[in-house]
């Protein structure tokens, strides 16, 4: 028998976009492109396509508790990314699997609201968050609407000093939904000066970029890169899928992220 090939596996945690543009489709194909194995667990379901975010129902905690039990016994997990998490009761799901098996990177991309401004996450969810998955986190991943609202501040470095005093490692506030020539991605951390990640800007906004971001960070931790070579790979990887959108609606283009892509 020929001997099977094996790769790093990112365990994720995050919900459907029926239009394949997030979401957890949008993981599931950045990850394979870095060259890692998906695991994926849906956390809720959303009615959503390019242009905005309608509604969303959760997945019953108890079945996502029985998956990442399931997975746990059976493969090696090297990462895990999380994204929309449907409500407070998945997150204490979460919480108390990553209690179990620690020491595994998680990159956690705080999916609150989407580019058309409808909401994937009420108060509680929000709150549970904050309070039990935020400290558990390598690295939370928000964009700037994101950073504002969660960190309580207008300006980006309060914000992220506020987010990291509920524990989490570092803060990467993301600035795609930004302007100027470059986008510019600048990492917060406890006891260091912000670092910033230049990468050129082009176009305007696409449909997916913060999930294909934060998934290709975590593929990058998974197959053994350092937190700054992971940033920089997942930038590229993002900018490359971004130069080859996809048309998929009368929304933002969908950054094409099965194309072929090497680093």
């Amino acid at each position: 028998m020929t001997e099977l090939n094996s790769r790093p596996h990112v365990l994720v945690i995050s919900g459907l976009d029926p239009s394949g543009g997030a979401g957890i489709q949008a993981d599931i194909q950045a990850i394979t492109a870095l060259g890692c194995h998906p695991l994926p667990v849906l956390s809720c379901v959303t009615v959503q396509d390019t242009r905005n975010v309608y509604g969303a129902a959760p997945i019953d905690p108890e079945v996502i508790r029985q998956q990442l039990a399931s997975l746990a016994e059976d493969s090696p997990i090297h990462a895990i990314k999380t994204g929309a998490l449907g409500n407070a009761d998945v997150v204490d799901v979460l919480v108390e699997f990553l209690a179990k098996h620690s020491g595994i990177p998680l990159i956690t991309d705080p999916v609150i609201k989407a580019a058309g401004g409808g909401d994937l996450a009420d108060e509680a969810l929000i709150q549970r968050m904050t309070q039990r998955l935020f400290p558990l986190a390598e690295m939370l991943t928000p964009n700037g609407i994101e950073l504002q609202l969660l960190g309580e501040s207008e300006d980006p470095g309060t914000a992220a000093a506020r987010l990291l005093e509920t524990g989490c490692q570092s803060v990467l506030g993301t600035g795609g939904h930004g302007t100027g020539q470059d986008i510019v991605n600048v990492l917060y951390s406890h006891n260091q000066a912000p670092e910033s990640f230049h990468v050129e800007r082009v176009g305007g906004e696409y449909h997916g970029t913060g999930c294909t971001l934060a998934a290709s960070i975590a593929a990058g931790r998974a197959s053994g890169l350092g937190t700054h070579p992971a940033i920089v790979q997942a930038q590229n990887f993002v900018s490359h899928a971004i130069r080859h959108a996809l048309k998929v609606g009368q929304g933002q283009p969908v950054p094409d992220r099965g194309i072929v892509w090497t680093n």
